[in-house]
């Protein structure tokens, strides 16, 4: 693993957000008068872009998917942000990455307000040259556009960056990008979603995304 530059994805990747998400995502939801009882029938909303997730699952228009998003981020930025846990091992690999000589980056859909507070709340920060997320209006919610973004702005060169992610967005984004991608089996991607956007590298566990940096 030649890269200089690692990016990663933030939820599904480094940490498992399941309960804090999908709770958030019900509340949202009741709010608007519907139903949900369960909460793995939520877990689609981890990783893509909550506008489109809540239009295309529940039909909604836009105006009323921002309404989502609000009542979304009203439980989330109170609760829902702890409600979350760091994958068992990343520790580890974070501390080996930057004694290797590689400069770490975040790269999250997540709207980077609430990105940097999981960061500083798991003491993450510290491995991290900088946290790349959305804004809050929507903008670069689009993984092309995002990692676009952070390649500008950091003046990396896209053939010494990897991009690792457990969904097809990261994949989609790192292609587009010029990048090379490692999908991670462990996060809320399925191995059918990943394999269909031929990733560079496919790592069943996170154990063998850290056996691949040793090699």
């Amino acid at each position: 693993m030649h890269y200089r530059h690692i990016l990663f994805d933030l939820d599904g990747t480094l940490t498992d957000p399941r309960e804090g998400i999908t709770r958030s995502v019900q509340f949202a939801l009741a709010r608007l008068g519907i139903d949900e009882p369960d909460l793995q029938a939520l877990e689609h909303f981890i990783g893509p872009p909550l506008l489109q997730c809540f239009m295309h699952s529940y039909g909604l228009d836009e105006a009323t998917a921002w309404q989502a998003i609000a009542h979304y981020r009203e439980r989330f930025a109170a609760v829902g942000l702890y409600e979350n846990r760091l994958f068992a091992g990343i520790g580890e690999l974070l501390q080996l990455l930057p004694q290797q000589g590689r400069a770490l980056y975040i790269a999250t859909s997540k709207p980077q307000v609430f990105a940097e507070r999981i960061a500083r709340h798991f003491d993450l920060s510290r491995y991290f040259q900088r946290i790349y997320g959305s804004e809050l209006d929507g903008r670069r919610t689009d993984k092309v556009e995002l990692i676009g973004h952070l390649l500008a702005e950091e003046r990396l060169p896209a053939g010494d960056c990897l991009m690792i992610g457990d969904r097809k967005h990261d994949l989609i984004g790192a292609r587009r990008n010029g990048l090379d991608a490692a999908a991670v089996g462990y996060g809320f991607g399925s191995h059918e979603e990943l394999q269909a956007e031929t990733p560079t590298y496919h790592f069943a566990s996170l154990a063998e995304l850290h056996r691949a940096f040793l090699s």
